[in-house]
């Protein structure tokens, strides 16, 4: 088969599984033509595959087919203009994300020295980000799963930003109980799908991205409950707490904040003009 073939074919079996389906194939047939690039793909549309490369695409292709995200068949995601890393067992970093690690970085411009802690290290996608570009930034980030854990400490390594980041093994705020510790910023992007909602969830989320990184309890609000009372102990005075929210959960977390005395609270939109980042302030 040419890669125009190919194109034509699978970007129509694709059809009710991705929302970029011709873009899926390009991006395997880039990985079974050994890392191609895609202008490589649009100036041989009329190229052959060889035997073996079009067994290595199948099984590729065979992969996606049966709905596993695009991003876990080619261990890696994009973000904040940089590659990560992933793998089954970490969540895949969203484009809506980027709104929250933006938001961070604009209110550390004019701080000289930022120590910035993340609950929920997943990829690793905002701690490295924020490591990356906030120049004068010590960074902690915590997570529960080794698997997490081992993905962001290696994102890490790979953009070049480890010795700014301690990876830790913590069950929110545990690992830090009871000592003399304060931070700057409190960052999280929490699971925070109700618990009724994840069996709606697409079939490439909920049957492949890790449950406890998606559910978030009931009301999905579990987790903006625990870490917005404890984080006060370990925020500096005008200290921020700076979260991504769902899509509909910005007003009933802003309450949360209000609740344990957070002032000055503000929203964000992302692309589509949701309010998905909320930030306070600790006075």
């Amino acid at each position: 088969m040419t890669i125009r073939d190919i194109i034509i074919k699978y970007s129509n079996e694709l059809n009710d599984i991705s929302d970029t389906p011709r873009l899926d194939v390009e991006l395997l047939l880039q990985k079974a033509l050994g890392n191609v690039d895609r202008l490589y793909i649009h100036l041989n549309l009329t190229r052959e595959l060889t035997k073996n490369e079009e067994e290595v695409f199948l099984n590729l292709i065979e992969d996606r087919l049966k709905g596993r995200p695009i991003a876990y068949i080619l261990e890696n995601r994009e973000f904040m203009g940089m590659k990560f890393y992933v793998k089954e067992g970490v969540l895949i970093p969203r484009p809506d994300t980027e709104c929250l690690v933006e938001e961070v970085i604009e209110l550390c411009k004019n701080k000289e020295k930022v120590k910035i802690l993340d609950i929920g290290t997943g990829s690793g996608a905002i701690t490295v980000s924020l490591a990356k570009y906030i120049t004068e930034s010590e960074i902690m980030s915590f997570d529960i799963s080794d698997i997490a854990l081992e993905v962001g400490y290696k994102n890490a390594v790979l953009n070049g930003v480890d010795n700014k980041i301690n990876f830790l093994k913590s069950d929110l705020f545990s690992v830090v109980k009871n000592k003399e510790i304060k931070f700057d910023i409190i960052v999280s992007n929490p699971p925070y799908i109700r618990k009724s909602d994840i069996k709606g969830l697409h079939t490439q989320v909920k049957n492949y991205e890790p449950y406890n990184a998606l559910e978030g309890g009931d009301d999905g609000l579990d987790f903006y409950r625990k870490i917005t009372e404890e984080s006060k102990t370990y925020l500096k005075v005008n200290g921020i707490l700076a979260y991504e929210v769902g899509h509909d959960q910005a007003e009933d977390v802003i309450k949360i904040m209000q609740e344990n005395g957070y002032t000055s609270i503000y929203t964000k939109k992302d692309l589509q003009g949701i309010d998905r980042v909320v930030i306070g302030f600790n006075v």
